[in-house]
């Protein structure tokens, strides 16, 4: 930017001139916006000009004056979350929940003040890729008995809660999960959350890649770099290795998705990654292909390339156009890319995904139950845990049975399940014994077997309803009354947050308050991966305890009306929103 010619005027002393010279300059490297009293091409009015020797120019935050900051911004702008140790300290010692910029931070650590509707804090752990040691998981429910409320929840980020802990005991709960090898660091907040990966990784006979590396690989570079946190929102990163068992990868913010090329195409035959972008099915929007082909050991470093892009350019002023899929709608993929590509020390490889193998069909039940590996003579156990909610016992059971049975390691899925890996043969029989004596079944009806809830409103202050329960009781009493072949995904969420992602459910339920009672939004036909499709809307609003009998009613026209081999998910689809309104309406012959 040149220095502007009508600031030659003598009315300006030399250091003045110099001065706004320095001024103009800076504002070219930063590209920054013109201010009141500059016009779009940098110039200056006499009048705006003379006032600038004395004044400095507004600190900004890649790029955004501080003043147009959203609260959040201000907050981790005046104070880094990673530095507040002695504030941890000083809360813990003083048994005292922090004001509300401190709330904002604290979750950094992976610690969220959860009232009213509980008046303590919950911790989110991080687990790569929702792996976990016996050591790991016995540790844990030590501590769930020690200082929490005696049970754990799995997440759909094949991750795990605990909660109930009070201020004082803060401090010692993060030294004790460091103590075990674990983390909670950037697990809350606006950080990325979790790394997810195929739950059967390195022992599915069926899958291109072993991802868990990867997500172990990544999980690693962000806890190391420190410009990995304080994005500009919440941020999601999936690997899925082509297999058996999906991870709604294409509900993230960034997926790798192995595929495979045959011979006779432009590159060697092999197993490579798509990168699929923009995912935040809330908004409604599953990630889009990039056009990318990654090699494997590409991956990490485009991630951290992108996270970096998102990061500098992601908007800071509102909270709710500040996840990577409005970057991507105000850019272009394109742009988006280029800008990756300058931080990369290779070049990104544009490739159609039609030249790539299509991926296999995912396996809905392969979450559960007793499978056989790659390895020969092994299998791995797929435990159903009810939406997630563990105690600490049936938690030391599961480390005794991996550790006693299997390699001694767990792996939590999205589904809000475990699976223990490397089961032999001639113990698996014993194994799953083991695991019913804790009230541990590695069965559950099709409906059940595919429900997942978030925490509801007894652990959540944004939740409407008491989700667990209610999924709970839904499921199980469809599953009674109903004989169904394939899986049925039931997700139920509390709020518009959909941590159990109501929109992409064969049924999901958003809840609501209808009249001071506990009620739902219910949603039709959602699915993601191979089954992708956003819900439509079933019935607007309706009380849960007038839920059951309606769901009954649909169940039982499905059954009727199906065609040989279809499921629910299929039969919802191929029906318009009127007919499947009128089946909820029908008379059940008793």
């Amino acid at each position: 930017m040149p220095f502007p010619a009508e600031l030659h005027s003598p009315s300006f002393s030399e250091e003045q001139k110099r001065y706004l010279e320095g001024f103009f300059a800076g504002i070219a490297q930063r590209g920054a916006t013109p201010y009141v009293g500059q016009t779009t091409d940098g110039r200056l009015t006499n009048d705006a000009a003379s006032a600038l020797p004395n004044e400095a120019a507004e600190e900004c935050v890649f790029g955004t004056p501080v003043s147009e900051l959203c609260k959040e911004e201000r907050w981790k702008h005046e104070e880094n979350a990673l530095d507040i140790w002695d504030k941890l300290l000083a809360h813990a010692n003083e048994n005292r929940v922090p004001a509300s910029d401190d709330l904002f931070r604290f979750k950094y650590h992976g610690l969220f003040h959860v009232a009213p509707a509980q008046d303590s804090f919950m911790l989110r752990l991080r687990a790569a890729g929702g792996m976990l040691t016996a050591e790991q998981m016995r540790g844990l429910a030590r501590m769930a008995v020690e200082w929490g409320c005696g049970s754990a929840d799995l997440t759909t980020r094949a991750n795990l809660q605990l909660r109930e802990f009070q201020p004082r005991e803060i401090v010692r709960v993060l030294n004790r999960v460091q103590a075990l090898g674990l983390t909670s660091r950037g697990s809350g907040a606006d950080n990325i959350r979790n790394i997810t990966a195929s739950p059967i990784s390195g022992v599915d006979p069926h899958e291109l890649m072993d991802v868990a590396p990867l997500a172990e690989a990544m999980h690693f570079y962000i806890l190391n770099s420190r410009d990995m946190y304080g994005l500009p929102r919440k941020f999601n990163i999936a690997f899925d290795g082509g297999g058996s068992i999906g991870v709604v990868a294409d509900t993230n913010d960034i997926a790798f998705c192995a595929v495979e090329v045959t011979e006779g195409r432009e590159v060697p035959a092999g197993i490579y990654f798509r990168v699929a972008l923009g995912g935040i099915t809330g908004h409604g929007q599953f990630a889009s292909d990039a056009g990318l082909l990654l090699r494997a050991d590409q991956a990490v470093a485009v991630a951290a390339a992108m996270v970096r892009v998102f990061a500098e350019n992601g908007d800071r002023t509102d909270r709710k156009k500040a996840r990577l899929k409005y970057l991507l709608d105000r850019w272009g993929v394109e742009r988006f890319l280029a800008e990756t590509e300058k931080r990369l020390a290779f070049p990104l490889l544009r490739f159609p995904l039609a030249e790539c193998e299509p991926r296999r069909t995912i396996d809905r039940g392969a979450h559960l139950g007793v499978h056989a590996q790659r390895q020969a003579e092994k299998n791995y156990i797929g435990v159903a845990v009810p939406v997630g909610r563990v105690t600490a016992e049936q938690m030391t059971a599961l480390a005794d049975v991996a550790e006693r049975y299997g390699s001694g390691e767990l792996r939590l899925t999205v589904w809000q399940n475990v699976i223990l890996p490397n089961v032999a043969g001639s113990d698996t029989e014993v194994a799953v014994k083991a695991l019913a004596d804790a009230g541990l079944s590695v069965a559950a009806g099709t409906v059940t077997s595919g429900t997942v809830a978030c925490t509801g409103n007894k652990g959540c202050r944004y939740s409407a309803c008491d989700t667990k329960a209610h999924a709970v009781a839904l499921a199980t009493r469809l599953d009674s009354r109903f004989r169904i072949e394939q899986p049925v995904n039931l997700h139920v969420t509390g709020c518009p947050h959909s941590c159990a992602q109501h929109s992409i459910g064969d049924i999901g339920l958003l809840g609501m308050k209808i009249g001071g009672a506990e009620g739902y939004q219910v949603v039709i036909g959602g699915g993601s991966d191979d089954a992708q499709g956003l819900a439509r809307e079933l019935i607007s609003a309706i009380r849960f305890e007038e839920l059951p009998p309606v769901m009954e009613r649909l169940f039982a026209a499905y059954v009727e009306r199906r065609v040989e081999g279809e499921s629910f998910l299929a039969f919802s689809r191929r029906h318009e929103i009127d007919a499947l309104q009128a089946m909820c309406a029908e008379r059940v012959s008793e």
